[in-house]
């Protein structure tokens, strides 16, 4: 399977992780807050919220336009760090995530 195959299936699996796990908001965030300039949006969005209106439409946005992906990517350890102190268990959704970053640091290792 290709790059970018093996992404789309990732970032779908992602996303219905997220579904399940009621980390999926139904609402569009207001604008203002893309506007940050921290990593993550850390200071304007939650975890969750930067991986669905930030991460996930970029991220497909580049396979759709058949741009080149991300090479150097560790999105993972902020996830984790994140939902660290949360009583839910996103171990799931996390373990996806190091997917992720796996395949797309892959050749450059």
């Amino acid at each position: 399977m290709s790059l970018d195959n093996q992404v789309w299936q990732l970032l779908g699996e992602i996303e219905q992780l997220m579904q399940e796990q009621a980390l999926w908001g139904s609402c569009a965030p207001e604008l203002s807050v893309f506007e940050s300039s921290e990593p993550f949006c850390i200071d304007t969005m939650s975890p969750e919220e930067w991986l669905q209106w930030v991460f996930i439409p970029r991220m497909r946005a580049l396979l759709e336009g058949h741009n080149p992906l991300p090479t150097r990517i560790a999105i993972a350890p902020y996830f984790e760090e994140a939902f660290n102190l949360r009583a839910e268990n996103h171990q799931s959704l996390i373990d996806a995530l190091h997917q992720i970053d796996r395949l797309l640091n892959k050749d450059t290792l």
